[in-house]
């Protein structure tokens, strides 16, 4: 598709809050979070010519490798919440994308999210094939007060579960969806941690491809203040996640 007429460099998108997406407490799921921030990160890129069926015409596609988002508070099912989004960073193969979530005009969660473009065919990074010195770049105004980071696995870990991959877990790019790997964590979780909105923030590092029917192993370290997750396959680390929790 063409740049649309109606383009900007920052967009704001409205999305209602609905008890589908919501957790018993009637509070929006963290899984249904990240899928809206990343809904509004694909509508910003459709408009600004480079989303995926765009990408496509060149065997690429926008796939996540780190996200880390902070919370306030969540919005409950009936809101409606806004969310703006901008790049900070976009150049070759990388792009660094903050986007923040609003509630009655009150910033509730901030989030920052680095992409990569990947060959779909190749299975591997590489340059972005499409034009887009046309979005202006705003690298010093940050979503988030913290950067993310590479998270810590020296930790000593406990296995909690062996787990198939299924073709319900996979997404249009034909490997695991990134919010999948959130959710297979979050299963462990103890509820009323998650029920009474402990978690302040949470990061997400998304290392190697999950495929259909690969087999995967599920570890967890916790502490006071922190819990983390990883998933290997044969080994081999493809995606960590760290939960920090409020004192």
């Amino acid at each position: 598709m063409p740049i649309a007429s109606n383009f900007t460099s920052i967009i704001s998108k409205d999305w209602d809050i609905n008890f589908t997406q919501c957790s018993p407490n009637g509070h929006l799921k963290y899984t249904d979070l990240c899928n809206i921030l990343q809904l509004t990160a694909a509508a910003h890129s459709e408009i600004g010519g480079i989303s995926f069926q765009d990408m496509q015409v060149f065997d690429q596609a926008w796939v996540l490798s780190r996200m880390r988002v902070e919370i306030d508070k969540l919005p409950k099912s009936g809101d409606i919440v806004t969310v703006k989004t901008w790049i900070n960073s976009l150049e070759n193969s990388r792009s660094v994308r903050a986007l923040e979530m609003y509630l009655n005009g009150e910033k509730i969660v901030g989030s920052e999210t680095f992409w990569a473009v990947l060959n779909t065919k190749k299975r591997r990074p590489e340059a972005l094939l499409l034009p887009y010195e046309h979005f202006e770049l705003f690298p010093e105004d940050r979503a988030t007060t913290e950067r993310f980071s590479k998270i810590n696995l020296t930790h000593e870990k406990d296995i909690i579960y062996n787990k198939t991959v299924f073709l319900s877990d996979l997404d249009i790019v034909n490997h695991v969806n990134n919010v999948k790997y959130l959710e297979w964590c979050m299963d462990f979780v103890t509820p009323n941690l998650i029920l009474s909105q402990k978690l302040k923030s949470f990061e997400m590092n998304f290392l190697k491809e999950l495929s259909l029917k690969d087999k995967v192993e599920i570890y967890q370290n916790i502490s006071e203040n922190e819990t983390i997750f990883s998933i290997t396959k044969e080994g081999k680390i493809s995606f960590a996640l760290q939960l920090n929790w409020i004192k």
